[in-house]
């Protein structure tokens, strides 16, 4: 009897591989950590073996059978216990599947996230299923050993790995509303775009060697409480923009009422040749017409005289230089008084523009000379345009009347 049980635990010992009890797990360590030398080890077409001595990574043997025997597997001498003659391995041999699993459902909320736009704290919740492979599983053993503790349980391991998706997931979320400047509340129509971010690039996974190959039936959603709570800051949002925008059509309107009343003057000016001085007196007389047509300011006759008086004052100021000579109003022949006193109303006056021989007109000196009122006339001209001062003004003045 005891023969047998030496020979049937020898050639267990020397054959190595993941029971057929374990075929579903993702990764399956070997229980005994005395390798003999000679064993055989066989590895699936769907997993890779991996050597670990003291929680240090030593090798990888890929699929097939293999002899353990330093010749053919040189990282064996890390691992060889030379208090038995070197006839034992001493080693944990992990068996990873590298093949995809897939189905693995999820669903709970994401912790509580900021909205980037509507600045209230909110927590996700997700729900979907996920397809996924071990692209590193060096990285992924290291990873279930420390936090699984070499579980052999499968349930415990796609637990870890979803606590690493669910933060992958939050990572993405806030990455795209962010960068697009969404709120939370249009995750909803965003799952195709935020599946494929995850599938693309997945932080918290890659930590530990996995890599998410798609996401199914993906959705978005949150509790009654925080709905309502996005719902009222989008509109308190929404009505403080649609206010700016009021704002700033009002000011382009008034901008653009401005910049066209500005062009309408500046054609104004440019056709009175440049002379600003008389437009503006000119809108002056306009705006006491308006007011002479609704009445004043409701203080009758006299309201109106002194609106009469300052259009004609603003009149007068459209010609300075009529005001400043003191033309006299053209009076026609028949209504002229020869009788009547200098400045008497319908006395004969001097008119310059009135042809020669014109009642009124001034006359020529002999000779073509001009005359006495002409000499004058030019004079006040040429004090009037500053062309002489008043004192030369007054003398020249006094010598042509010593010619009377």
């Amino acid at each position: 009897m005891g023969i047998f049980d030496f020979v049937k635990n020898g050639v267990r010992e020397m054959m190595i591989a993941r029971p057929d009890a374990a075929k579903h797990l993702i990764v399956y360590k070997h229980p005994d950590q005395n390798v003999p030398f000679w064993s055989q080890l066989t590895v699936d077409s769907d997993e890779c073996a991996l050597f670990f001595k003291d929680g240090r990574y030593v090798g990888y043997l890929p699929t097939g059978r293999h002899t353990l025997q330093t010749q053919n597997i040189p990282f064996l001498n890390n691992l060889v216990n030379k208090f038995t003659g070197g006839d034992v391995f001493i080693a944990e041999i992990f068996f990873v599947k590298m093949q995809p699993v897939r189905g693995v459902p999820f669903g709970g909320p994401l912790e509580s996230m900021e909205d980037p736009v509507l600045y209230e704290f909110v927590t996700p919740r997700i729900f979907g299923e996920f397809s996924l492979v071990v692209v590193d599983p060096v990285r992924f053993v290291v990873g279930y050993h420390g936090q699984c503790g070499g579980s052999g349980d499968n349930d415990v391991v796609l637990s870890w790995i979803k606590g690493k998706f669910f933060m992958s997931v939050k990572t993405v979320i806030g990455q795209v509303c962010a960068q697009q400047q969404k709120s939370l509340l249009n995750l909803g129509g965003m799952s195709m775009e935020l599946g494929a971010r995850i599938v693309q690039s997945a932080p918290n996974l890659e930590e530990i060697g996995c890599k998410i190959l798609e996401i199914g039936n993906f959705n978005i959603n949150f509790s009654a409480e925080d709905q309502k709570l996005l719902r009222e800051a989008n509109k308190a949002r929404g009505e403080a923009r649609r206010g700016i925008g009021i704002a700033q059509d009002s000011a382009r309107a008034k901008q653009f009422e401005l910049d066209q009343r500005f062009q309408q003057d500046a054609r104004y000016v440019q056709q009175l040749a440049g002379n600003w001085q008389n437009y503006a007196a000119g809108q002056a007389m306009m705006g006491a017409g308006q007011g002479m047509a609704q009445g004043g300011d409701g203080s009758g006759v006299a309201g109106l005289g002194a609106q009469v008086a300052i259009g004609a004052g603003l009149a007068q100021a459209m010609n300075p230089a009529l005001a400043a000579q003191g033309q006299p109003q053209f009076v026609p022949p028949h209504m002229q008084q020869p009788g009547a006193p200098q400045g008497y109303p319908g006395a004969p006056q001097g008119y310059p523009g009135a042809p020669q021989g014109y009642p009124g007109a001034p006359q020529a000196a002999p000779g073509g000379a001009p005359s006495i009122e002409q000499r004058l006339e030019r004079l006040g001209e040429l004090k009037n345009k500053g062309l002489i001062t008043d004192e030369e003004f007054q003398a020249r003045k006094a010598k042509i009347l010593e010619e009377i």
